[in-house]
């Protein structure tokens, strides 16, 4: 009768044990899950509504800043300028010192750079909210380290309890088991 309680209270024990590991495993789930979540939401980002002027802006923006531009702007220069230096003098459009183009090149750059500077401040937005999404992924993960480091704490107390408790029972069957050796021992005298 003894040995069944024993093996009982060891039971006991044992089970304790299984639903702490059940309770932790619980949570590393929850954990994954809600990462999977978050994780979801980054790889897949909500599209932002654009109006016709700010895709026109972004369209300008990128073939002005590029090398396709340039040299395109070049080639229409200097065909404006062969032709206008070249041609007999009644057939030329705008004489040598080109005002031309001058007025043409101011013309472009004054409405080109603004335009250009609508895209450049709606990709400072989109870079903003980016950096503050960022920020709030780090802290995020900061808290949850921290969260973790404390169910680490709370399951290592958790443990040191279990194993004093259990050390505490093994000295008693083992003291149990020592008074029925004495006894047995001397007895048999």
């Amino acid at each position: 009768m003894a040995r069944t309680k024993k093996h009982t209270e060891l039971d006991e024990l044992l089970t304790a044990r299984n639903e702490r590991m059940q309770k932790l495993q619980g949570i590393v789930k929850e954990a994954i899950e809600e990462q999977e979540l978050i994780i979801n939401n980054l790889a897949n980002p909500p599209h932002e509504a654009i109006s016709r002027g700010q895709k026109l802006a972004d369209k300008v923006a990128s073939f002005g800043g590029s090398w396709t531009f340039i040299v395109s702007f070049f080639i229409i220069l200097g065909a404006w300028i062969l032709y206008n230096s070249l041609t007999p003098e009644g057939d030329h459009f705008d004489p040598y010192p080109f005002i031309l183009m001058n007025l043409v090149l101011s013309c472009i750059a004054a409405l080109q750079a603004p335009v250009i500077m609508m895209s450049q401040n709606r990709q400072e937005e989109k870079d903003r909210k980016r950096s503050e999404n960022d920020y709030l992924i780090n802290l995020k993960a900061e808290l949850e380290l921290r969260s973790l480091h404390q169910k680490m704490d709370l399951l290592l107390q958790d443990e040191v309890r279990s194993i004093s408790e259990v050390q505490e029972k093994q000295f008693k069957v083992l003291t149990d088991m020592e008074h029925r050796l004495a006894k047995l021992a001397s007895g048999v005298r």
